[in-house]
């Protein structure tokens, strides 16, 4: 399936004629643990314009972007992306609100969801079938003496994208792996964070009946160049340990899984949320993922600087079928306070109020929010066991 070529620039790019996209192969973009940087990157302060004041870009992050603009230039995209209408919504959430009317016209038909459970079907559209310049690259650390082969993960244009350099991560996609996170995507994902030095660049799942689109299992990721709520929002612990923490602040109510770093933290964090995200889906809950640099647990942080990483997972009312016709859906990105809006008019109107109204009908009601919340704080307690 592929070929390994040098990691310089060159290697991302495809050549110009399409003929000769099938013989390209997949680059592969090897990192070194030393590349995963959990300390020192922060929002820039003070700064007349944020964009001309962030960090260089990480090796990753000139990977990554160099090939998805050649992509962007090449068509391969169902719009083309230009500098989007952005405004922060007044009040004391401090929503990110953008202006993404192509996303909402051309995007691919969603599946029809019935279940968090659903099977893979390979009749459906899936990632095996999109053209082979969709690609941008393999994901890869570089192997370590004793340690176990790590699953491929891919990395592909999102053909419909929400922001700049939106990505998703695709494990082993010839294994057919329904919607459902698993320990490798999640650990690929945070590593992803990791790796560059972008304090806006994310990542999120959202499962099936959370508003994925597509039943094959992947991971989005992307660059907003704006703080969300959720990277310094306030916490309680939900454990005497610290493992799992409530995030009370709006957009909505969330867990709170935290990591300093690569290492045991960070392989912990990645066992307890896959431990959640599959109690909740074994019980037909669906839900959402969000993983940022952001503020150690506790009390409200408004420092610039991001010490760690940290995962936030929703549980919510499942939405299936046709997606509605609100201002914005509810999936990873609104739950962390990114909006994407759909239309001229709604980007106008829209007030704050009116969003948490839209967030708060696809939360679960209070008696089944407590329900998953004590299922929850019971499964880290069986570390212990």
């Amino acid at each position: 399936m592929a070929s390994t070529r040098d990691s310089n620039e060159a290697s991302y790019l495809l050549p110009p004629d399409r003929k000769d996209w099938e013989a390209y192969g997949i680059p592969d973009f090897v990192y070194a643990r030393k590349e995963l940087v959990p300390e020192g990157i922060q929002w820039p302060r003070n700064a007349p314009s944020l964009l001309d004041a962030l960090p260089p870009p990480s090796r990753f992050d000139s990977a990554l972007c160099l090939a998805w603009r050649q992509r962007m230039e090449l068509g391969l995209f169902r719009y083309h992306l230009g500098e989007l209408q952005t405004q922060t919504l007044p009040g004391a959430v401090g929503f990110v609100a953008q202006l993404n009317v192509e996303r909402g016209v051309q995007r691919r038909r969603p599946q029809n969801i019935r279940s968090v459970r659903q099977a893979f079907d390979p009749e459906q559209f899936n990632f095996n079938r999109i053209r082979p310049g969709e690609v941008l690259f393999r994901l890869q650390p570089a192997p370590i003496a004793g340690a176990l082969r790590r699953e491929e993960v891919l990395v592909l244009i999102n053909v419909s994208p929400l922001e700049w350099g939106h990505v998703l991560l695709v494990p082993e996609p010839a294994r057919g792996l329904p919607q459902r996170l698993l320990p490798a995507a999640l650990r690929a994902g945070v590593e992803a964070v990791l790796l560059s030095s972008h304090p806006g660049f994310r990542v999120g799942f959202n499962s099936l009946g959370g508003l994925a689109s597509v039943n094959h299992l992947h991971l989005h990721g992307y660059y907003l160049a704006h703080r969300l709520p959720v990277e310094g929002a306030p916490s309680e612990p939900l454990d005497p340990k610290g493992r799992l923490h409530l995030l009370q602040a709006p957009p909505a109510p969330g867990f709170l899984f935290y990591s300093s770093g690569p290492g045991p933290s960070l392989e912990a964090l990645i066992s307890r949320v896959c431990r959640a995200t599959d109690y909740l889906t074994d019980h037909d809950i669906a839900h959402n993922l969000f993983v940022t640099r952001g503020a150690p647990p506790g009390k409200t942080s408004s420092s610039s600087t991001l010490a760690g990483v940290r995962v936030i997972l929703w549980a919510r009312k499942s939405s299936f079928g046709v997606k509605n016709g609100e201002a914005f859906n509810v999936a990873l990105c609104e739950l962390a306070g990114h909006l994407p809006v759909k239309t001229s008019q709604d980007f106008s109107s829209l007030t704050e109020a009116a969003a948490l109204a839209i967030i708060r009908d696809c939360l679960l009601p209070p008696a089944q929010a407590e329900e998953v919340r004590a299922a929850l704080v019971a499964l880290m307690a069986q570390e212990e066991q």
